[in-house]
């Protein structure tokens, strides 16, 4: 994929019959990334308790369906205020997916990015989403989720790639298998056990899912994920993780390769179905992505 690619929808960006709502946010990554905060809230980490029947809505998935919800409560436009406990329950790839369709509703190059954050609590990389934009000349990496009012020692709407507050996935995957982290110190929170080599692995594919387009839930399991390393085909994400840190670095070949791969090889990419872990519920089904 070029540039241009990332001015269009996905089919989980486009907001379909709501899309005059993000005519009227105006394209500025800062009001942008205001309304994705007022529209949404964490669904476990928002400082509001939700009850579980609202903590679900983590799982809408498309936007149009997001805006569904939010518009149930909320016939106004997105940019108008919502108390936190009445706004749609999400997690940061919900706070990205609505930024980045703003942004490609004004035609402006977006997409989001899978990794791990190490600016929320010291010692620990919790796993996260950013948007990233095209700004005319580069790639911008903007957390939507971030509160500038709050007190940080970096921008988090234009994140020095090389500075580690974030890093991709990929980056990690290649830094653990060089052995230079601690893979345990990488996953969903320190009070779970969703972290380590697997939990890198997995989100390798989702790296590259989300920026082939398929920007799939962070619960959703697809192909040659697995929570278990021993006959997992290591190389071949090893492969995948080399390409798509190269692809950033401006290599062009990469990303042919890359979207090559992700369009030939299923183990690389969702299918009709996801086999998708509630959060919530701490239940298992099959997803049809069929719309």
């Amino acid at each position: 994929m070029d540039v241009d690619d990332y001015r269009t929808h996905s089919p989980y960006s486009d907001p379909r019959h709501h899309a005059a709502l993000l005519d009227a946010v105006p394209a500025d990554l800062p009001i942008v990334a205001a309304t994705a905060r007022n529209v949404i809230v964490h669904y476990r980490a928002g400082g509001v308790e939700l009850p579980d029947a609202r903590r679900a809505e983590a799982n809408l998935r498309w936007l149009d369906r997001i805006l569904d919800a939010d518009q149930s409560r909320f016939p106004l436009p997105l940019t108008a205020g919502r108390p936190a406990a009445e706004r749609v329950a999400g997690c940061c790839r919900d706070h990205t997916l609505l930024t980045v369709a703003a942004l490609r509703q004004h035609g402006i190059p977006a997409r989001s990015r899978v990794g791990f954050a190490s600016y929320f609590v010291p010692g620990w990389h919790h796993d996260h989403v950013l948007a990233e934009w095209w700004d005319g000349g580069r790639w911008v990496w903007s957390d939507p989720e971030l509160d500038p009012a709050d007190d940080r020692p970096f921008d988090g709407y234009d994140i020095d790639p090389e500075a580690g507050h974030f890093d991709s996935a990929a980056r990690v995957w290649l830094a653990h298998r060089a052995g230079r982290i601690d893979p345990d110190t990488y996953g969903v929170d320190p009070s779970l056990p969703f972290r380590g080599d697997w939990f890198v692995h997995d989100y390798v594919l989702l790296e590259l899912a989300h920026r082939q387009k398929d920007e799939v839930l962070l619960w959703d399991g697809f192909g040659a994920m697995t929570e278990d390393l021993t006959d997992a085909d290591l190389p071949l994400v090893d492969e995948v993780a080399a390409l798509l840190v190269a692809a950033d670095r401006g290599d062009a070949a990469a990303g042919r390769e890359l979207a090559r791969r992700y369009a030939s090889d299923d183990r690389l990419r969702p299918g009709a179905t996801v086999h998708c872990m509630d959060p919530v519920s701490g239940t298992a089904a099959e997803v049809d992505l069929r719309r």
